[in-house]
C-alpha cells in the first residue's frame, strides 16, 4: 500500500500521512478550549506506551459536537497532521445504503484498512463526519431492525475489538446533531470517551477570524476588526469566511481597489437581511412602513440596552417591507425576564408606532400567512409571552415549572386560565410600556420616519448622530 500526497483520503483511496494534510494548531484560530482538549487527545495518542506504564488505555474514540460551520472538520485534520499517523475520512451517509448489509461491509472495509495502517505505522486515525447518519438511536420492531441498525452494530462491534497494536487506532467523529439523539451504546466508555464541544467563536476569535480571512485578500488595512467583530455576535467561522467573500465580490462588481467597511458591511446585508428588490408600494404604505420600522428602532435603541441599531431600511427584502437589523453586542446564553420583557417591547413597538401616527394599523405586524408567520412582531411577542408565564415561572401569577411539558389532560383548567392570563398581563405591560416611550418621545419617532422616507435607509452612524441631537446617547 503506497501513501498519496494532498488533501483527504476517502475509503476506495490510498489514505495519506498525517503531515501530508499541512493543517496545524496555529491555522486552527480561536477554540482554545476545545483544542486544549484536543491536544491532550493527541498526546495519548504519540505517548501511548507512558500511558500503559501507568496501566491506562489509549483513547478510542473522540466525538467532536457542535453547530454547522465552526470548524470540527478542520479540526480533525489537525488532529491528524499533530499526530503524524495515516489518516482515513469519511462521512456517515457513505455507510447508508438501501440493500442490507452494505453499510456494514463498508464498516467491516474500513476497519480492515485502519488496522492494516496501525500494524504498518504504529497507529491510524478514522474520521467520520456527519455521525449521526448512522449513530442515531436504533428502533427495533417485529419486522427486524433497520439497515442503519446494523451498519452502527458493526460500528459498535468494531471499536470494541481494537486491541493490541490495534488499539492505537483512533475513531474521530463529528455530528451537528445533539448528543441525545445518538445511540447510548455508541457514548458509552470505551467507545467514544472523550466529547469535545466546538462552539461558536467568541468576540476576540471573531476578530482573529476577521484578520485572518481579511488577509487574503485586498482589504483597507485601517478596518475596525473590533467594530466588525461586534456585528458578527452570533456567526461562525464559515459565516465569516463567506461575509469576506461576499465583500470581495461587491468590490469587485463596484470596481473598487480594495474591500472597505461599506463593502462588508454590504455583504452582512446579503447574508443577514437577504438580498433588496424593488416592490411598488403606494406613497400611503411607504409612509406607514417608515413608521412601523421606525418603532422598531426606537424601541430597541431605548429599551433593549443589550442590542445595537445598526440599520433600518424600508426597501423590501426576504418578503418584508421594511426591516431593521439589532444584533445583540456579545453572546447571551441565558437570558434575564428584563431581556425578555424588551424583546416584546421591540416587536410591539411597530403596532404601536402605526397607530399613534395614523390611529390605525396594518398587517404587517403579523406578516405573510406562511410558516415564517412565528418570526413576524405579534408571533414573536406572543412566543416571549408564553414562554415566560408557561415554562420560565415569569407570570404574575406566580406559578412556578415548565407547564408544556405537563399533558393537556393532566393540567386542570384552572391553571391554563391562570397561565394564560400571565401571559396575557406580560403582553399589555409590554404594550402600555411601548405606548408611554413612543408618545414621550413622539418628535423623534416622526424624525426617524421623515428619515426613512428620505433616504431609505438609516447606518449606525446616522442612527447614533439622530438620538444624539436630542440628547440621547447609546447605552455603554
Amino acid at each position: 500500500l503506497t501513501f498519496m500526497r494532498g488533501g483527504f483520503a476517502k475509503l476506495d483511496k490510498a489514505p495519506i500521512k498525517g503531515r501530508d494534510v499541512s493543517i496545524t494548531w496555529d491555522d486552527v484560530i480561536g477554540m482554545d478550549d476545545a483544542k486544549e482538549e484536543a491536544k491532550e487527545v493527541v498526546r495519548l495518542i504519540t505517548d501511548r506506551a507512558d500511558v500503559k506504564k501507568m496501566g491506562g488505555s489509549v483513547i478510542k474514540g473522540l466525538l467532536m459536537l457542535g453547530p454547522p460551520g465552526c470548524g470540527k472538520t478542520y479540526m480533525a485534520k489537525a488532529i491528524a497532521t499533530e499526530a503524524n499517523m495515516p489518516f482515513i475520512s469519511m462521512s456517515g451517509s457513505e455507510f447508508v445504503e438501501v440493500f442490507v448489509g452494505v453499510g456494514a461491509s463498508r464498516v467491516r472495509k474500513l476497519f480492515k484498512k485502519a488496522r492494516f495502517l496501525a500494524y504498518g505505522y504504529g497507529g491510524c486515525i478514522i474520521f467520520i463526519d456527519e455521525i449521526d447518519a448512522i449513530g442515531r438511536s436504533r428502533t427495533f420492531s417485529f419486522m427486524g431492525g433497520q439497515e442503519t441498525n446494523s451498519t452502527l452494530n458493526q460500528v459498535l462491534a468494531e471499536m470494541d475489538g481494537l486491541k493490541g497494536k490495534e488499539d492505537n487506532i483512533v475513531v474521530i467523529g463529528a455530528s451537528n446533531a445533539h448528543e441525545q439523539h445518538l445511540d447510548q451504546a455508541l457514548l458509552r466508555p470505551g467507545r467514544f470517551d472523550r466529547k469535545l464541544m466546538v462552539t461558536a467563536p467568541s468576540q476576540e476569535d471573531r476578530e482573529k477570524l476577521f484578520k485572518f480571512y481579511l488577509s487574503k485578500v485586498k482589504a483597507n488595512p485601517s478596518l475596525d476588526l473590533g467594530r466588525l467583530a461586534r456585528r458578527a455576535v452570533g456567526k461562525t467561522p464559515a459565516d465569516i469566511a463567506n461575509i469576506v467573500k461576499e465583500a470581495a465580490l461587491i468590490a469587485t462588481r463596484h470596481k473598487k481597489p480594495m474591500i472597505d467597511l461599506k463593502e462588508i458591511s454590504e455583504a452582512f446585508e446579503r447574508v443577514d437581511l437577504g438580498i433588496k428588490y424593488r416592490l411598488t408600494v403606494t406613497p400611503k404604505e411607504k409612509e406607514m412602513t417608515a413608521y412601523h420600522e421606525s418603532g422598531h428602532l426606537m424601541m430597541t435603541f431605548l429599551k433593549a440596552p443589550s442590542k445595537t441599531v445598526f440599520k433600518a431600511s424600508i426597501i423590501p427584502r426576504r418578503g418584508s417591507l421594511g426591516v431593521v437589523w439589532n444584533p445583540e453586542r456579545e453572546e447571551i446564553h441565558s437570558k434575564t425576564r428584563e431581556h425578555l420583557l424588551s424583546e416584546i417591547m421591540i416587536c410591539l413597538g411597530s403596532y404601536v408606532a402605526e397607530k399613534i401616527a395614523f390611529g390605525t394599523t396594518t398587517t404587517g405586524v403579523s406578516g405573510p400567512d406562511t410558516e415564517e408567520a412565528p418570526r413576524s412582531d405579534f408571533g414573536q411577542a406572543m412566543a416571549y409571552a408564553y414562554n415566560m408565564a408557561w415554562r420560565y415561572g415569569m407570570g404574575e401569577s406566580g406559578l412556578l415549572g415548565n407547564y408544556t411539558i405537563v399533558p393537556k389532560e393532566q393540567l386542570s383548567e384552572e391553571y391554563r386560565v391562570k397561565l394564560n392570563k400571565d401571559t396575557e398581563a406580560i403582553i399589555n405591560r409590554c404594550l402600555r410600556e411601548t405606548e408611554t416611550t413612543l408618545n414621550d418621545n413622539k418628535q423623534i419617532l416622526e424624525r426617524f420616519a421623515k428619515e426613512l422616507l428620505k433616504r431609505e435607509e438609516l447606518e449606525y452612524d446616522e442612527i447614533i448622530a439622530i438620538f444624539k441631537e436630542y440628547g440621547i446617547e447609546e447605552a455603554a
